[in-house]
């Protein structure tokens, strides 16, 4: 997205995940970094987010997708909390090892009312190939 400006700061998206988000907490979530063009949110993988096999359970990633588009959405828009999904579409490409994820998201399309974003998901003990590809649609409500 060319001419972007960030909106929201890190430590603005901290406070929100902090104290209006629980569940990312529960999902290991953290943002590493807010960037002009993307940003990378991580999923620190525990025993509790994984599933029979001892593969990354879908939901946890789906989770992180979302969040992490989430993040990008208000970097570029500013604390507007209401911005909610209205899709969500994800593909798992490989079986993730039981490590930390990381979640690299970009804009498509960002409009006034709503914004497309996509972000593939990294395991960090594998190579560079991503173990999930999501794209997801929000809602942004009107201005005030």
């Amino acid at each position: 997205m060319n001419g972007s400006t960030i909106k929201l700061s890190h430590a603005q998206f901290d406070e929100i995940m902090q104290e209006r988000l629980p569940f990312a907490d529960m999902l290991g979530l953290r943002l590493d970094s807010i960037a002009e063009d993307h940003i990378v949110m991580r999923s620190c993988v525990e025993q509790q987010h994984l599933r029979p096999g001892g593969t990354v359970a879908g939901p946890v990633m789906m989770g992180l997708a979302d969040a992490a588009i989430y993040a990008l959405i208000l970097s570029r828009i500013g604390p507007v909390e209401l911005a909610v999904t209205t899709n969500l579409s994800i593909n798992f490409l490989r079986k993730p090892e039981p490590a930390d994820l990381l979640a690299r998201a970009t804009m498509l399309k960002l409009g006034k009312r709503l914004a497309i974003a996509e972000t593939s998901i990294y395991s960090i003990t594998l190579d560079s190939d991503p173990v999930a590809h999501a794209v997801a649609t929000y809602s942004i409500p009107p201005a005030a």
